[in-house]
């Protein structure tokens, strides 16, 4: 860990450093009058802490943000990718998604198309695609599509 990172001032933990570009884009009117546009800020992805972003003279809370934060929010209308609206409830293929397994390669050529904005779309202000794919792989797959017997 770097020496000069801070760890949240809740939970204690290292979080990752944020472009002030995506804190300016996802704060509310009202958070946004407290940013210190000086200062590094962080996220805190401990999906138990309600800080979201933090720095050596701020913090930003879950309820600071115009969306909700896909770490923090187990709802499963809540974006996995932002940029492209995939839900958790897409991902698992109940939604209008039904063949989920293909949505990964989607975003890539999105990506490859440099059609994402990650940095002012998604909190964490990065690739939402490891949520994606760490999203599905968590999916339990279901039962085979065969009839069982009985006696």
């Amino acid at each position: 860990m770097n020496a000069l990172q801070l760890t949240c001032p809740l939970n204690g933990r290292p979080g990752k450093v944020v472009k002030l570009i995506t804190l300016k884009a996802l704060l509310t009117p009202q958070a946004l009058t407290r940013l210190a546009p000086l200062d590094t800020y962080y996220f805190c992805s401990d999906p138990v802490c309600p800080v979201v972003y933090y720095s050596a003279s701020h913090s930003y809370r879950e309820g600071d943000l115009k969306v909700p934060v896909f770490q923090k929010d187990s709802n499963s209308n809540v974006p996995v990718c932002y940029c492209f609206a995939y839900s958790r409830r897409d991902l698992a293929g109940e939604g209008t998604h039904k063949d989920a397994k293909h949505i990964p390669e989607v975003i890539r050529g999105h990506i490859r198309a440099n059609r994402c904005g990650c940095e002012v779309n998604n909190p964490q202000g990065s690739c939402c695609l490891g949520n994606v794919i760490q999203t599905i792989d968590a999916i339990p797959t279901s039962a085979p599509d065969h009839p069982t017997t009985t006696c």
